[in-house]
Parts: structure tokens; sequence; C-alpha cells
């Protein structure tokens, strides 16, 4: 089975979906839209717990019993500005009115109740830049640890044309706490302009993963396991909404030991 999902957009504008199911590992699923202005989303409740990331356009989203109107800001991703997203509580229904045109990630992981539904606002998203020189990318923490979820963890990386990022290589696929965390990911990539394309390779210790990808707008790219680095390629700027989860809800990861040197240079 490909790591590489390609968009496969239906009549209802849904182009991607990731699952338990067809993904082949336990937690983590994806799914993403391009809504029309006017147009309604419904999405039953389930056992998971949501982010609704609102990446680009804006919506009127009603989750359980609670509205809230006119969510969003931003009309692209590649905008200097972080975004809005709605936590939904496992249990409740989701109702998704886009009031302009609407790009829309719905990641899902298992959830437990324990966290009240709630708008994330921009204002409360921490961002950063990481690396230096060819490995500098510009980091946004949707839905980090230190915020109240269950399962998700959800964080936005753009990377400027020519750079490197999740570099040097680092894995989190080993349920050893303190030293890594064991969380399946998904990297859902943006490209501008949108005809280009990146380069993502997965590979673990052993290789019994190991396959690089040119990734294309609209992509996804399933981390199961391994290491997973991304290169942007020169003229063509790159976007990606991670997604992860696992039995514990804590990013530890470890670098490739080859590869680790830079870091202290």
């Amino acid at each position: 089975m490909s790591l590489l999902r390609r968009p496969e957009p239906n009549a209802e504008g849904h182009y991607q979906h990731i699952s338990p199911e067809n993904a082949q590992w336990r937690y983590v699923g994806f799914d993403a839209y391009d809504l029309q202005a006017g147009q309604t989303l419904e999405l039953p409740a389930s056992s998971d717990e949501l982010c609704l990331v609102l990446l680009a356009g804006l919506a009127d989203i009603q989750a359980g019993t609670q509205q809230f109107q006119a969510v969003g800001e931003r009309m692209q991703v590649f905008e200097d500005k972080a975004p809005h997203a709605i936590y939904v509580k496992n249990g409740e229904a989701v109702q998704v009115k886009a009031t302009t045109d609407l790009e829309l990630a719905v990641c899902r992981a298992p959830g437990f109740g324990n966290h009240a539904t709630r708008w994330i606002k921009p204002e409360t998203m921490s961002r950063e830049q990481r690396g230096q020189g060819s490995n500098t990318r510009f980091v946004c923490n949707i839905l980090p640890q230190d915020e109240p979820a269950d399962s998700l963890l959800v964080v936005e990386v753009k990377t400027p044309a020519g750079n490197w990022s999740s570099y040097p290589p680092h894995k989190h696929d080993a349920d050893n706490i303190p030293h890594e965390s064991y969380l399946e990911e998904t990297y859902y990539h943006r490209i501008h302009p949108s005809q280009g394309f990146c380069f993502q390779r997965v590979f673990t210790d052993n290789l019994d993963i190991d396959e690089s990808m040119a990734v294309e707008d609209r992509c996804v790219v399933m981390v199961p396991r391994g290491y997973h680095p991304v290169a942007a390629a020169h003229g063509y700027d790159s976007y990606y909404l991670n997604v992860m989860a696992g039995p514990t809800r804590c990013w530890i990861f470890k670098n490739h030991p080859a590869h680790e040197w830079m870091l202290r240079s």
C-alpha cells in the first residue's frame, strides 16, 4: 500500500478520506473538503473527537447544542495568519455551513468525553520559527499537547521554497515514554504556486518502510512508522497540516542518529 494519497474529489467537495480502516492503523482519521459558499456539510456523531480546521474561508458551525458564527478569517493557507479551529468532543453531531468558499480539514481520533467543545481562536495558538538557514520553517500549534483534548495533536507548518522541514529526520513510533512516544501521523500538503511539488521520504531504521514521494497540491502522506522529512522544491512554498494521535497524548520524538550531528554544528 502506498503511503501517498492523491485527492479524489466527489460532487460534495470531499477529496481526502483517511480512516484507521483504510490506513491500516488504529488512531488517526483525516478528511478534507472544498465547500462552495452556501453549501452545508453534516457530520454525524461518533466515538471520535474532532478538530475542524478552517484552512481558508468562513463558516457558521453547530456542534452539539453550541453554535459558532462567522468562524474563520484567512482566505488561503499561505497568508501570514493562524487558522480558526473548532474542537468537538465525541458524541456530538456537527453541521458546517460555508458562508464563503471554504477549505476545511476534519481531524479525528478516539474521544473519551473529557473536554468540552470549544472555538480555538488564532490568538490562543502559539507560533514559532524552527531551524535556521535552509532548514527554516514556521510552525503554528493549533491543538498542542498543553491544550485540552483526549487524543488529537494538530499543527501546521509553512516551509519556504528550497528549504527542508521535519528535519533532521525524526520519528515517534515507539511507546517508550519518557524517551519516545507512539504517534500515527498524516501530512496534508498544499503547494504555492499550486502546480508545484515537494518531496517526502518515510523510512524506518531497518528500511522495511522506505518510500520517497513527489507530493503535489492537496495530497496526503501517511506516516504509520519511521522518519519522515520534507523538502520544498525551488520556487514552490510548502504548507502541511499534521494530525497525530496514539495511545498517549504526548509528542516525544527521536532524531535519526546518523543525522543528529547537524543540530550540534
